[in-house]
């Protein structure tokens, strides 16, 4: 079993920046492909960044790319959300997502991710 805790979020002004943390526990061994979502009041839940297990390859979502950055330290079982010139509609519940299983690409496919974080709050103010 694997269990993923989320840290970092909070309440920033448009334009600001913000970094989230989140750290793997447990089986770790399993983790594959590591993942941002974040879900907004009213809203789907969407993907945000991901990143393989050796952390050269990632996949960003068009409203992050440019803007966010998905890095991976496997010897602290961390990976990390640096958020950068941040709107409003950044605001939403953060969470980060690790998959056990053998998947050669670690795309924002959710299906693909079966460990789920409780997620951080993330609010833009204008």
């Amino acid at each position: 079993q694997v269990q993923v805790e989320e840290s970092g979020g909070g309440s920033v002004q448009a334009g600001g920046s913000l970094r989230v943390s989140c750290v793997a526990s447990g089986y770790i061994y399993s983790i594959n492909c590591m993942g941002w979502f974040r879900q907004a009041p009213g809203k789907e839940r969407e993907g945000v960044a991901s990143i393989e297990d050796g952390g050269g390859i990632t996949y960003y979502a068009e409203p992050a790319k440019g803007r966010f950055t998905i890095s991976r330290d496997n010897a602290k079982n961390t990976v990390y959300l640096e958020m950068n010139s941040l709107k409003p509609e950044d605001t939403a519940m953060y969470y980060c997502a690790a998959s056990g299983g053998s998947w050669s690409v670690c795309d924002l496919s959710a299906y693909k991710y079966n460990y789920w974080g409780q997620g951080t709050q993330v609010t833009v103010s204008s």
